[in-house]
């Protein structure tokens, strides 16, 4: 069995406010759940109105199938218009 972790460091330049920010969070993590099946939570930076780390996780028992559903996960991250991909770290353990 491998875990895969995908670290996201967002910044989100439109928001203005937690509430803003919270509103494009919750968006992004809503759809990589559905479309991939991962869990996703925001785990760093929650009173930070413009910045949030994003933790996703993936279970598989292929590492290269969680190394790939995890890069899948991050590349449709950097095509977000909302936010903007700061650093990110993919781990499979």
């Amino acid at each position: 069995m491998f875990v895969g972790v995908l670290q996201v460091e967002l910044s989100i330049p439109a928001a203005f406010s937690l509430k803003d920010k919270r509103r494009v969070v919750k968006s992004i993590l809503e759809r990589v759940r559905r479309k991939y099946g991962v869990a996703a939570a925001e785990v760093d930076g929650l009173d930070t109105w413009n910045r949030a780390g994003l933790g996703i996780a993936t279970v598989s028992n292929d590492r290269r199938h969680a190394q790939s559903q995890l890069q899948h996960v991050l590349n449709e991250l950097e095509e977000e218009s909302d936010a903007i991909v700061v650093d990110s770290q993919i781990e499979v353990f």
